[in-house]
């Protein structure tokens, strides 16, 4: 059975002294539980200082970028390695805004999944369409390049650490949300091409994300279904619904559900 992962991505959002008192919080008020897991996704100047307040707790960080080379002439940029050693086993790759607002293609994408694999990273990788491919019935197709870029000669030994987001563009940030079936349709496409990709086995092991408006409302629904295994939440994670979601996520029971190769 595959272990369900709540998320939250704090975006360009608290500043550390903000970040503490947060995550003090969440490591009060969210319940250890051996079935799911709960990550949080910081800005890079709170990575440290979270770490610290989080580190005897079974909340996991994760950093929301970094640059594909391990050192040298790039100022402002962090690496992997360097994450690494910060103690950051977790690391968003490709989302949405990095690609539309700074430019990162999948040639880059894929470097920083093999970057980070390198380095014991787990990397995150984000992946969806926008309105226009979603209206053009483009998006499987759209998903499908996608990961086929992103994943580019990463080693199948390797491939089972990989955890992937679907993300609709349309629905991030903008209340609007894929409902169940949508979500579910992608997601079990993302499985199907891993199995082309890799093998079936593989293909039922790794964990596929819904990310895009999720809320308290609409978020256990979500996570019912069977090829959804939890969700990379936006602006709810800065908010007491989270500590909700992630709690309610704990008490669902999944033994039974069928689990699609």
């Amino acid at each position: 059975m595959r272990k369900k992962i709540v998320a939250g991505n704090w975006k360009m959002n608290k500043n550390p002294f903000e970040a503490i008192e947060i995550a003090k919080k969440l490591k009060n008020e969210i319940k250890n539980n051996n079935d799911s897991e709960t990550i949080i996704f910081v800005p890079s100047i709170d990575l440290f200082c979270v770490s610290e307040i989080l580190k005897a707790s079974q909340i996991k960080i994760g950093a929301q970028n970094f640059y594909f080379e391990n050192n040298g002439a790039y100022t402002g940029e962090i690496s992997a390695q360097m994450l690494k050693e910060t103690g950051i086993n977790y690391a968003l790759v490709g989302h949405s805004e990095r690609r539309i607002l700074f430019g990162e293609n999948d040639e880059m994408i894929n470097k920083k999944i093999a970057r980070a694999l390198e380095h014991q990273i787990t990397p995150v990788l984000c992946v969806g369409e926008n309105l226009q491919q979603r209206e053009n019935n483009l998006t499987t197709e759209f998903i499908r390049m996608q990961i086929k870029s992103a994943l580019k000669n990463i080693k199948l030994k390797n491939a089972g650490k990989i955890i992937i987001a679907y993300e609709p563009i349309w629905a991030i940030g903008t209340g609007k949300t894929a409902d169940k079936n949508q979500a579910q349709e992608i997601c079990y496409e993302i499985r199907k091409v891993l199995g082309e990709i890799y093998n079936l086995n593989l293909a039922s092991q790794i964990r596929i994300l819904y990310g895009g408006s999720v809320n308290l409302k609409n978020a256990d629904e979500l996570f019912e279904m069977q090829d959804i295994d939890g969700g990379l939440i936006g602006g709810a994670s800065l908010k007491e619904d989270f500590i909700s979601i992630a709690n309610n996520i704990c008490k669902t029971n999944f033994a039974d559900m069928e689990i699609h190769v």
